[in-house]
């Protein structure tokens, strides 16, 4: 029997570890299946997908620049993927359908608060970034009970768009980016742009951080390397990557896929000590 087919796509997508942690995950219960990452440029994301699975593809993880068009090319979505109107994870459907569902924000709350200890009831946080990776983890900052969320963007636009969706004036506001070093220090700062995965410099002001700050990166590896060293130059209190993220969100897509979830420790430390 062929082992299941699973994918990621992005772009780019080289750097994408996710292949070793499903079969990291696969090896705990015994299944066969081969999981590869699929390098997809925007103009052909919806033709390399749609290949994917007409080629007996079980489901795939989407990432960096997608995961608004994988939203928009699912038949079917998830009340998580809806919310956010990203989506990280496509399954085929038994009618051969594809189902949109995002993990991203559940992923990322468990990382922060269950292996790294971040408290987030009544904390400030400072959102870099307004676009898919952003989007997919705002309302899980809000549904874990931080006291403010700021969303900064390089385009306002955009920022206040994402705050207009969320729609909750109390917590939540958007600002411009040259506003950054009059917004004071913050609890918790969640860089969610693109830059260091494109590998362009992301200037910020060591004003945002004081003891008490946090910093976390969605991004793992080189690609939250600058973040996280302006983080600690800035004297913050903690800076962590968003490995244990990726983890937690690959873990409950491999539930979502087959029935059951692996035990993410073991490879999250695995994978430290390779990158040691």
């Amino acid at each position: 029997m062929a082992p299941l087919s699973f994918a990621v796509f992005g772009h780019p997508i080289k750097h994408s570890v996710s292949p070793p942690i499903h079969r990291a995950f696969a090896e705990q219960f015994g299944i066969a299946l081969e999981y590869r990452a699929i390098d997809a440029a925007p103009a052909e994301f919806n033709d390399a997908v749609q290949q994917f699975f007409a080629d007996a593809g079980r489901g795939a993880n989407v990432t960096l620049p997608h995961k608004a068009a994988a939203f928009a090319l699912a038949d079917d979505r998830s009340e998580a993927a809806t919310r956010v109107g990203t989506a990280n994870v496509l399954t085929r459907l038994p009618d051969g359908r594809l189902a949109a569902h995002n993990t991203d924000g559940a992923g990322m709350v468990r990382d922060m608060t269950e292996r790294h200890g971040i408290a987030l009831r009544s904390k400030s946080v400072l959102m870099l970034g307004a676009g898919g990776a952003a989007r997919g983890v705002a309302w899980n900052l809000l549904d874990a009970g931080v006291q403010t969320l700021t969303i900064v963007n390089r385009s306002r636009a955009s920022a206040d768009a994402l705050a207009g969706l969320i729609d909750d004036a109390e917590r939540v506001q958007s600002h411009d980016w040259q506003q950054l070093a009059e917004l004071g220090c913050f609890d918790l700062i969640v860089h969610a742009t693109s830059a260091g995965v494109l590998g362009e410099a992301l200037p910020l002001p060591t004003s945002l951080v004081d003891e008490h700050t946090i910093g976390y990166d969605l991004s793992y590896g080189a690609a939250a390397a600058g973040f996280l060293a302006w983080a600690k130059s800035a004297g913050a209190r903690q800076a962590v990557d968003g490995l244990g993220m990726l983890l937690e969100t690959a873990a409950d897509t491999f539930a979502l896929w087959h029935g059951q979830r692996p035990q993410t420790e073991p490879v999250y430390q695995s994978m430290r000590r390779q990158t040691a």
